[in-house]
């Protein structure tokens, strides 16, 4: 059984999997420090000094219950919410750019013309018969 689950990781599919869910992890991170911190602050100027992690609509103001304990704000947080969409969106648009360009360069290989096939050489069958042919012509 440790053989054939030893088998089973070493097989490319599987390593090439995890390679790819650790770089696009990483990726995630590249795109969502981007958002945060390149994307949105000047967004957030340009709409008067806003930051969108701050946006939120509160329902209910934190405060204290009746008992005197503590009792939490509940809000939505709906800039939080704009920021994670717009990071999906840009990472959804890398990917999108990455496949096309992927089918592209595939396209052009499959469009590539193959270098014509020498003809195959016959057989002695056929030399022996276009020998005899060409005797009988003569």
């Amino acid at each position: 059984m440790l053989k054939e689950f030893r088998e089973f990781i070493m097989r490319g599919n599987v390593l090439d999997l995890a390679v790819g869910v650790i770089i696009g992890s990483a990726f995630g991170n590249i795109v969502t420090s981007l958002v945060n911190d390149i994307i949105m602050p000047p967004i957030g100027m340009l709409l008067g000094n806003v930051d969108f992690k701050d946006l939120k609509i509160v329902l209910q103001p934190a405060g204290t219950d009746a008992a005197g304990a503590a009792v939490p704000e509940v809000a939505i947080a709906y800039g939080n919410f704009l920021n994670i969409v717009l990071t999906f969106v840009i990472i959804a648009f890398v990917i999108f750019l990455i496949v096309k360009g992927y089918n592209a360069s595939q396209r052009k290989q499959a469009e590539a013309p193959a270098a014509p096939a020498a003809p195959a050489e016959p057989s002695e069958d056929i030399k022996l018969l276009t020998e005899i042919r060409d005797l009988l012509k003569k």
